[in-house]
Protein backbone atom coordinates (compact mmCIF):
# COMPACT_ATOMS: atom_id res chain seq x y z
CA UNK A 1 0.00 0.00 0.00
CA UNK A 2 0.84 3.60 -1.18
CA UNK A 3 0.12 6.52 0.66
CA UNK A 4 1.36 10.34 0.14
CA UNK A 5 0.87 12.52 2.59
CA UNK A 6 1.10 16.20 2.69
CA UNK A 7 1.67 18.88 4.86
CA UNK A 8 0.84 22.43 4.68
CA UNK A 9 3.38 24.81 6.23
CA UNK A 10 3.32 28.31 6.04
CA UNK A 11 4.41 30.14 2.31
CA UNK A 12 4.82 28.08 -0.34
CA UNK A 13 6.92 25.25 1.08
CA UNK A 14 5.01 21.73 0.80
CA UNK A 15 6.56 18.27 1.46
CA UNK A 16 5.36 15.10 0.57
CA UNK A 17 6.37 12.02 2.12
CA UNK A 18 5.98 8.27 0.41
CA UNK A 19 5.14 5.52 2.60
CA UNK A 20 5.86 1.97 0.56
CA UNK A 21 4.41 -1.29 0.50
CA UNK A 22 4.90 -3.65 3.45
CA UNK A 23 6.30 -6.96 3.84
CA UNK A 24 4.84 -9.20 6.54
CA UNK A 25 5.44 -12.59 7.59
CA UNK A 26 3.30 -14.95 9.47
CA UNK A 27 5.00 -17.70 10.72
CA UNK A 28 4.07 -20.77 12.88
CA UNK A 29 5.31 -24.30 13.40
CA UNK A 30 1.67 -25.97 12.27
CA UNK A 31 0.42 -26.03 8.67
CA UNK A 32 -3.01 -24.52 7.81
CA UNK A 33 -2.69 -22.18 10.41
CA UNK A 34 -3.24 -18.99 9.13
CA UNK A 35 -7.34 -18.10 8.93
CA UNK A 36 -6.48 -14.69 10.10
CA UNK A 37 -4.60 -14.38 6.66
CA UNK A 38 -6.98 -15.43 4.82
CA UNK A 39 -9.48 -13.13 6.61
CA UNK A 40 -6.98 -10.01 6.66
CA UNK A 41 -6.93 -10.80 2.36
CA UNK A 42 -10.85 -11.06 2.22
CA UNK A 43 -11.22 -7.87 4.06
CA UNK A 44 -8.80 -5.49 2.20
CA UNK A 45 -10.56 -6.78 -0.89
CA UNK A 46 -14.13 -6.24 0.89
CA UNK A 47 -12.68 -2.52 0.74
CA UNK A 48 -12.12 -2.28 -2.98
CA UNK A 49 -8.28 -3.49 -3.18
CA UNK A 50 -7.44 -5.91 -5.60
CA UNK A 51 -5.41 -9.32 -3.51
CA UNK A 52 -3.64 -12.44 -4.63
CA UNK A 53 -3.37 -15.46 -2.71
CA UNK A 54 -1.20 -17.79 -3.92
CA UNK A 55 -0.94 -21.08 -2.18
CA UNK A 56 2.62 -22.88 -3.63
CA UNK A 57 2.00 -25.95 -2.16
CA UNK A 58 -1.69 -26.95 -1.85
CA UNK A 59 -3.23 -28.72 -5.11
CA UNK A 60 -5.67 -31.34 -5.19
CA UNK A 61 -7.68 -29.67 -7.66
CA UNK A 62 -6.14 -29.56 -10.59
CA UNK A 63 -6.00 -25.38 -10.76
CA UNK A 64 -3.22 -23.51 -11.55
CA UNK A 65 -2.80 -20.00 -12.70
CA UNK A 66 -5.05 -20.46 -15.74
CA UNK A 67 -8.28 -21.27 -13.48
CA UNK A 68 -8.12 -18.67 -10.79
CA UNK A 69 -10.84 -18.52 -8.18
CA UNK A 70 -12.50 -15.48 -7.94
CA UNK A 71 -13.70 -14.50 -4.68
CA UNK A 72 -15.86 -11.32 -5.54
CA UNK A 73 -14.43 -8.83 -7.99
CA UNK A 74 -11.03 -8.44 -5.79
CA UNK A 75 -9.37 -11.56 -4.93
CA UNK A 76 -7.52 -14.00 -7.61
CA UNK A 77 -6.84 -17.39 -5.19
CA UNK A 78 -4.66 -19.38 -7.32
CA UNK A 79 -3.01 -23.00 -6.70
CA UNK A 80 -0.46 -24.70 -7.87
CA UNK A 81 -1.64 -27.37 -10.84
CA UNK A 82 -0.97 -30.09 -8.39
CA UNK A 83 -2.58 -33.98 -7.92
CA UNK A 84 -1.79 -33.21 -4.64
CA UNK A 85 -0.56 -31.03 -2.09
CA UNK A 86 3.32 -30.80 -1.21
CA UNK A 87 4.87 -32.46 2.14
CA UNK A 88 8.22 -32.75 1.31
CA UNK A 89 11.26 -32.19 -0.90
CA UNK A 90 11.03 -34.86 -2.82
CA UNK A 91 8.57 -34.61 -5.99
CA UNK A 92 7.91 -35.71 -9.41
CA UNK A 93 9.44 -33.59 -12.36
CA UNK A 94 5.81 -32.57 -13.68
CA UNK A 95 5.35 -31.46 -9.75
CA UNK A 96 8.36 -29.36 -10.09
CA UNK A 97 7.45 -27.38 -13.38
CA UNK A 98 3.83 -26.58 -12.27
CA UNK A 99 5.32 -25.15 -9.14
CA UNK A 100 8.07 -23.35 -10.88
CA UNK A 101 5.13 -22.00 -13.52
CA UNK A 102 3.14 -20.74 -10.76
CA UNK A 103 5.74 -19.06 -9.26
CA UNK A 104 7.14 -17.24 -12.68
CA UNK A 105 3.77 -16.37 -12.71
CA UNK A 106 3.34 -14.84 -10.00
CA UNK A 107 6.47 -12.81 -10.84
CA UNK A 108 5.25 -11.59 -13.29
CA UNK A 109 1.50 -10.69 -12.23
CA UNK A 110 3.14 -9.07 -8.99
CA UNK A 111 5.26 -6.94 -11.64
CA UNK A 112 2.84 -5.45 -13.44
CA UNK A 113 1.08 -3.86 -10.16
CA UNK A 114 -2.00 -5.26 -11.04
CA UNK A 115 -2.62 -6.49 -6.95
CA UNK A 116 -2.21 -4.37 -4.12
CA UNK A 117 -2.09 -7.13 -1.58
CA UNK A 118 -0.27 -10.19 -2.50
CA UNK A 119 -0.53 -13.31 -0.60
CA UNK A 120 2.60 -16.21 -0.89
CA UNK A 121 0.95 -19.02 1.11
CA UNK A 122 4.07 -21.67 2.52
CA UNK A 123 6.26 -19.87 0.58
CA UNK A 124 8.86 -20.15 3.23
CA UNK A 125 8.17 -23.97 3.29
CA UNK A 126 9.03 -24.02 -0.66
CA UNK A 127 12.29 -22.50 0.23
CA UNK A 128 13.14 -24.71 2.97
CA UNK A 129 12.32 -27.81 0.38
CA UNK A 130 14.91 -25.79 -1.98
CA UNK A 131 11.90 -26.01 -4.51
CA UNK A 132 12.09 -21.75 -4.69
CA UNK A 133 15.54 -20.30 -4.46
CA UNK A 134 15.53 -17.59 -1.42
CA UNK A 135 17.53 -15.64 -3.87
CA UNK A 136 14.84 -14.83 -5.91
CA UNK A 137 12.26 -14.37 -3.82
CA UNK A 138 14.25 -11.81 -1.91
CA UNK A 139 15.06 -10.15 -5.31
CA UNK A 140 11.21 -10.20 -5.99
CA UNK A 141 10.44 -8.83 -2.46
CA UNK A 142 12.79 -5.84 -3.30
CA UNK A 143 11.76 -5.38 -6.85
CA UNK A 144 8.14 -5.57 -6.64
CA UNK A 145 6.21 -2.38 -7.42
CA UNK A 146 6.42 -0.17 -4.23
CA UNK A 147 2.58 -0.05 -3.80
CA UNK A 148 2.08 -3.59 -3.28
CA UNK A 149 1.96 -5.08 0.02
CA UNK A 150 3.48 -9.00 0.73
CA UNK A 151 2.46 -10.60 3.14
CA UNK A 152 4.42 -14.51 3.46
CA UNK A 153 3.48 -17.40 5.24
CA UNK A 154 4.89 -20.81 6.47
CA UNK A 155 7.22 -22.64 8.98
CA UNK A 156 10.32 -21.63 9.75
CA UNK A 157 10.63 -18.36 7.75
CA UNK A 158 14.57 -17.94 7.31
CA UNK A 159 16.32 -15.25 8.96
CA UNK A 160 17.21 -13.12 5.25
CA UNK A 161 13.88 -12.96 4.94
CA UNK A 162 13.00 -11.92 8.19
CA UNK A 163 15.41 -9.24 8.10
CA UNK A 164 13.38 -7.79 4.92
CA UNK A 165 9.78 -7.67 7.03
CA UNK A 166 8.38 -4.84 8.34
CA UNK A 167 6.26 -6.76 10.38
CA UNK A 168 6.68 -10.71 11.65
CA UNK A 169 3.85 -12.20 13.72
CA UNK A 170 4.36 -15.80 15.38
CA UNK A 171 1.56 -18.05 15.68
CA UNK A 172 1.35 -20.35 18.68
CA UNK A 173 -1.19 -22.97 20.20
CA UNK A 174 -1.74 -22.04 23.83
CA UNK A 175 -2.32 -24.66 26.36
CA UNK A 176 -5.14 -22.39 28.18
CA UNK A 177 -8.68 -24.01 27.46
Amino acid sequence: MVSQLETQATGSNRHSYTIGGLIQVFTSPYRSFFTNVMAQALGIAGQGRTVLVVQFLKGGIGQGHEHPVKLGQNLDWLRCDLPRCIDTAEIEDTEMLALLDLWRYTQSVVAEGKYSLVVLDELSLAINFGLIPETEVLAFLENRPCHVDVILTGPEVSESIRNVADQITELRRSDRP
